[in-house]
């Protein structure tokens, strides 16, 4: 892996059906309105999105999202990135008898951005940090504003 390589890898246990959770993860249009560090989403070609992320760390990320696997039968996505990362992220989403599903994050990328390749070296632990705030958010938040998982929640699940 070269210097400016950086992986993120998470695990969302949720209340969720993984139909649902997968439906929620699918709609990256629908980010902006449930996880408070994707700012914005714009569609930019016939399946391309742009994105625009922030979390702690005072800097944004825009990044193109491009499809490479929408498999709902195996609740697979996976999205090649460019822009300020290159690289590829993947969700898999499976059943989980104890809390209803995993989702399961991998995000392989080369910061491209010219400011972050600079402090690289010293500030990984930092975007590491950063990478945790922002998918700790996520899944909160999409806790919450998902009725069935509030419901799950209530009921003790």
């Amino acid at each position: 892996m070269n210097r400016h390589a950086i992986r993120f890898t998470d695990t969302w246990r949720t209340p969720l059906a993984p139909d649902t959770a997968y439906a929620r993860l699918a709609d990256i249009a629908g980010y902006p309105r449930w996880w408070p560090s994707i700012r914005s989403v714009r569609r930019i070609g016939e399946r391309e999105c742009e994105v625009v992320i922030r979390a702690l760390l005072p800097y944004e990320l825009t990044v193109r999202m491009t499809p490479v696997v929408e498999d709902p039968a195996a609740r697979v996505l996976e999205a090649a990135l460019d822009g300020d990362l290159a690289g590829s992220v993947r969700w898999t989403v499976a059943p989980d008898e104890r809390h209803g599903c995993a989702a399961d994050f991998a995000q392989h990328v080369t910061v491209r951005k010219a400011a972050l390749r600079r402090w690289m070296p010293l500030a990984r632990p930092f975007f590491h940090l950063n990478h945790a705030v922002a998918m700790r958010a996520g899944r909160r938040v999409l806790l919450v504003r998902v009725p069935e998982a509030a419901e799950r929640l209530r009921e003790g699940a």
